[in-house]
């Protein structure tokens, strides 16, 4: 870990790109999503997707050879989880302020450290129990119940959490065998699959030319987002690059209300610290965890 943490400032640039990705398949997919449903954009995102990470597998050494698996339930249930939070975080997109949604996509970490115990026999400490407790407070702030009418987007946010956390819980049993390319290949398959089977069930929907750039940056993003996330956690401990992420509320917050006249909502960044206070004192309480169980948005 000492080579780790002599490389925050390479890590903090990884993250400003995990986070200029997260931001721009954000505003790709509400603009999609003029056009096509979430299904029909996850099956054209994949299928994009699927292109880059089959040319980057060509490119490699290993080639092909390295799609192997010996775990393909595994993959298979990753897929599943990561599918449908997926679908909810782009149904959320729209439904919901972007800065409301990210700042109850911070749960993400806190959603791991109680199922962690139930899917992986982890213990679950009062540390766990408070930091939850705490994340959950914050939650209360940022959707405030019985002030602000609550929208199925809030709903789908924090489902949509549930859902990557699940996903990063497989993610972890996966990587201790098989490459990142390898779960990309699977996950890039197994989702347009999916999109494609409950999308494209009428018929197939072609997007129209002016959405087609709007379809491509989501289809890049949603590896670039991963990529940049993975080597950010690569030059630094998670205890160093998850504050790095709360960079993205302010950042997305500016982004809703230059583009989409999204009011900046004091609630919401308090409620966001609070989470992160959360998720810090779970962090602290934690020993080191691996890479893909740090915290990240969809991708």
């Amino acid at each position: 870990m000492t080579d780790q943490k002599s490389r925050p400032l390479l890590a903090f640039a990884w993250m400003l790109g995990a986070i200029a990705s997260f931001t721009l398949m954000a505003v790709a997919g509400r603009a999609v999503q003029a056009e096509l449903s979430t299904f029909q954009l996850m099956a054209w995102r994949s299928l994009i997707g699927l292109a880059i990470v089959c040319a980057l597998i060509a490119a490699g050494g290993r080639g092909f050879a390295q799609i192997r698996t010996a775990q393909p339930m595994s993959h298979v249930w990753r897929n599943l989880w990561h599918f449908t939070g997926q679908n909810l975080w782009f149904y959320g997109i729209v439904a919901i302020p972007l800065s409301q949604l990210v700042a109850l996509e911070f749960t993400l970490p806190i959603w791991v450290a109680l199922l962690a115990p139930l899917m992986l026999g982890e213990r679950l400490t009062p540390a766990r129990l408070a930091a939850a407790m705490v994340c959950f407070a914050g939650v209360l702030i940022v959707a405030r119940p019985g002030v602000q009418p609550l929208a199925l987007g809030h709903a789908a946010g924090l489902a949509a959490a549930v859902c990557f956390a699940l996903n990063v819980i497989y993610t972890r049993r996966i990587m201790a065998q098989d490459t990142v390319l390898c779960v990309l290949f699977w996950m890039t398959v197994t989702q347009f699959v999916m999109g494609a089977a409950i999308g494209f069930a009428g018929g197939i929907a072609w997007p129209s030319a002016a959405i087609w750039p709007w379809l491509i940056v989501v289809g890049i993003t949603g590896l670039s987002a991963h990529f940049a996330l993975t080597s950010a956690l690569g030059h630094a401990p998670a205890s160093v690059v998850a504050p790095m992420e709360f960079l993205r509320l302010p950042i997305i917050a500016l982004v809703g209300m230059a583009v989409y006249g999204e009011p900046l909502d004091a609630f919401v960044f308090i409620g966001a610290a609070v989470i992160f206070a959360g998720n810090w004192m779970n962090l602290r309480s934690a020993r080191p965890l691996p890479a893909a169980t740090a915290p990240g948005g969809p991708a």
